[in-house]
């Protein structure tokens, strides 16, 4: 999927407990996920998690069931 504004913005105004829920969940496929979008959400919630995110914590907050 093409990154657009629209979502580089959408991706920006989200917690790094937001997208890690999304990545989590998303089914197998789901566009957000493929190509240069995929790509910034992936490097949006690295660069949330070296800015201090505590990954730990929302993981576990989220968990492993929908």
């Amino acid at each position: 999927m093409n990154l657009t504004e629209k979502n580089k913005k959408h991706i920006d105004l989200m917690s790094y407990e937001q997208l890690l829920y999304g990545w989590r969940f998303a089914p197998v496929g789901y566009p957000w996920f493929q190509g240069e979008t995929g790509e910034y959400w992936s490097k949006r919630m690295d660069k949330l998690r070296s800015q201090g995110a505590d990954h730990v914590r929302a993981s576990k907050k989220i968990g492993w069931e929908k």
